[in-house]
């Protein structure tokens, strides 16, 4: 730890108040960390200007010494980066970064979703510090598809490394050296296997519509929504799928017309109720910069992406001491590589992840021992 001017193992971390990010090694909730403040904009940007030529210059050291290491075919999984390091240089580097990252606890304000963010970094650290299973003989190698991007798909890492801060609404992305679990082709899932028992997904029946209930202050239908949307809504004159066609051609276009969907859902009544000055201001504390015709797909997506997170970080804090864990997710869905003997749970867990800060969401269940042939459960 770097404090007041040295380096040393024997700090009592008690008295930190603040410090850059938490990591794999230091997971302090009751402190506060700048890249939260700073919503996941780098040092180099969040560097006063006084101080931006000395940090990229100290940056450019930095990584003259990673490549030299990397060159040298040092395992650095095996030996801590810092430690090889010359100590006068560690030292330059650290009162630098310190000095950034006061200035930002100076000149920033506390985001509302500090600690909520704070749970979701430890999350998605847990998923990146575990490789994935890869199975290549588990694909169809006679389609010219599959033979075409396996390629590419070998030569990428065996890690999935999400970005929180991607996207402006919240929703993950995945940072460049990751394996593309968002953007994976249907035909490679079959290459992907779990290390236990089985693929577990947890998937939310209809999410963005039933935030949309829950943002109108509306109950939510049981079962099916868009089977209740095309009976209660529609009167039956549209099957499931031209039902949900319908709604969404509506819901996200604001010039678009409907007057049996709005009579219901009062699409208006979200721009009065969560729209101010040019901002979404969602449930879940983020303020978003966005222009009207974009607000009521902004406040869904961003809500919706909040809410799954959430329920997200109570499975993953269902499942310490267990062998189940979350191996990844997609979109709104949460996939756990569970093992059999973890049976006991598995009502429990998918119980915590239908209780949502809008009540009960319904929950579909799909097992598989690849990601290629996951079916639906009771």
């Amino acid at each position: 730890m770097y404090v007041d001017g040295r380096i040393t193992k024997d700090y009592n971390s008690s008295e930190l108040t603040g410090t850059w990010a938490p990591s794999a090694h230091f997971q302090k909730q009751n402190i506060e960390y700048a890249n939260i403040w700073a919503q996941g904009e780098p040092l180099d940007t969040c560097c006063p200007n006084e101080l931006k030529e000395e940090w990229q210059m100290v940056n450019k050291k930095a990584m003259a010494f990673l490549n030299s290491f990397h060159k040298s075919k040092i395992n650095l999984q095996e030996v801590c980066f810092y430690d090889l390091l010359p100590n006068n240089f560690l030292l330059y580097f650290h009162k630098l970064k310190n000095t950034i990252t006061k200035h930002i606890f100076d000149t920033r304000s506390r985001p509302e979703n500090h600690d909520f963010m704070f749970d979701l970094i430890l999350l998605l650290k847990k998923i990146e510090s575990q490789n994935l299973s890869l199975n290549f003989k588990n694909l169809d190698m006679a389609s010219d598809k599959i033979r075409k991007i396996l390629p590419k798909i070998k030569d990428t890492s065996c890690i999935i490394s999400y970005n929180p801060w991607g996207t402006i609404t919240g929703r993950l992305t995945t940072n460049k050296n990751s394996f593309p679990i968002l953007t994976l082709n249907k035909e490679l899932r079959p290459a992907l296997q779990p290390k236990n028992s089985y693929f577990l997904e947890l998937d939310y029946n209809a999410a963005e519509i039933r935030v949309l209930f829950s943002l109108l202050g509306q109950t939510q239908p049981s079962g099916d929504i868009h089977n209740w949307i095309a009976e209660n809504i529609f009167d039956n004159k549209h099957d499931r799928a031209q039902s949900k066609k319908k709604v969404f051609a509506w819901l996200y276009n604001p010039k678009a017309k409907n007057k049996k969907l709005n009579s219901y859902l009062n699409r208006d009544a979200l721009y009065d109720k969560y729209y101010k000055d040019g901002y979404v201001e969602t449930p879940f504390g983020r303020k978003i910069k966005v222009s009207e015709d974009k607000a009521v797909n902004y406040l869904i997506q961003s809500t919706t992406s909040d809410l799954f997170l959430t329920s997200a970080i109570k499975v993953d804090k269902m499942l310490e001491n267990k062998k189940s864990n979350i191996c990844f997710c997609v979109h709104d869905s949460l996939v756990l590589d569970y093992a059999e003997e973890d049976q006991s749970i598995l009502n429990e867990v998918a119980q915590e992840f239908s209780n949502t800060k809008f009540g009960f969401f319904n929950t579909n269940l799909s097992l598989g021992k690849n990601f290629g042939s996951m079916r639906k459960v009771r």
